[in-house]
């Protein structure tokens, strides 16, 4: 087990910001948790509930002798409020985050960041559609899987750290390269997320001839297939703006893969149509493991 910090800060108490101070607490990792954000409802009940021991009245006391702080806000307001703490870090501290997107947030926190303050960027995959102070968990993290992206910038001890901290709390972690880590996940989570809000999009409101909603005769498949559209629509702007170039290359790539699907169904290509659906069912097999 790893020593415990002094004074641990959280920016955002919400889903993953509240899980980590519960799995902080439950394995004795933090001699105390200050909370701050913008939800005053989630920071008094997370106070009340003893998750955190105080509450940070601006973001230059949540930076006031801690010894980690984690970032678990909005990622387009990471940049913003990490300028306004940096006159007030304590040298030695590691800084942090569990941002989804991660080239233009290293970037920037390595300018605002100051000598002596390492900042070691994190993402740990975890958490669902559903966002919340009320349902954060101290298993949350357990048995998922967490990007480190540091730099050639990064000091050592501290990537030592931060791997030792997501790994205590029950994560798998990988090493990987800011933009790589963007381009993959631009891939594999960002581009259908987009889909499915797109999806949901264009159905929502389709009308038939005899029925004002069509969406009601829809089966467990569509429910299931655009879970994600009910995801946090603030939290997603911030991760498209952040990672556009990515999610535009994939949103390209994928245009022209339905444009082969359209073509051949507008043709009445049975055997080029179910080749395409074959080809769909191994990949399908590969992610799920069975191949």
């Amino acid at each position: 087990m790893m020593n415990p910090f002094e004074r641990v800060s959280i920016i955002g108490v919400g889903l993953l910001g509240g899980s980590l101070a519960k799995v902080l607490r439950k394995l004795g990792l933090a001699k105390s948790i200050v909370g701050y954000g913008r939800n005053k409802a989630n920071l008094n009940e997370a106070k009340n509930l003893n998750i955190i021991d105080d509450v940070a009245p601006d973001i230059q006391s949540a930076a006031r002798d801690a010894d980690l702080i984690v970032f678990c806000s909005p990622v387009q307001t990471i940049a913003q409020l990490a300028m306004e703490m940096s006159p007030h870090l304590k040298p030695g501290c590691l800084v942090t985050d569990v941002g989804s997107t991660k080239e233009t947030l290293v970037l920037d926190m390595e300018k605002f960041i100051p000598d002596g303050i390492s900042f070691i960027g994190a993402h740990p995959i975890a958490g669902g559609e559903m966002s919340g102070f009320r349902l954060s968990s101290d298993t949350l993290f357990d048995d998922a899987h967490c990007i480190i992206t540091p730099t050639d910038k990064s000091d050592p001890e501290s990537l030592k750290i931060a791997i030792e901290l997501w790994k205590t709390i029950g994560m798998h972690v990988s090493i990987m390269d800011a933009k790589e880590h963007d381009f993959i996940f631009g891939a594999v989570s960002h581009l259908p997320h987009v889909l499915i809000f797109a999806l949901m999009n264009t159905l929502g409101d389709l009308k038939s001839e005899n029925y004002d909603r069509i969406t009601s005769f829809s089966g467990a498949g569509l429910r299931d297939i655009t879970r994600t559209a009910a995801s946090e629509p603030a939290m997603w702007r911030d991760i498209c703006l952040s990672n556009k170039d990515s999610i535009l290359h994939f949103l390209d790539l994928f245009q022209e893969t339905l444009n082969h699907l359209r073509s051949s169904i507008e043709q009445e290509n049975g055997t080029l149509l179910t080749r395409q659906f074959e080809i769909s069912n191994q990949h399908r097999l590969k992610l799920i493991g069975k191949i």
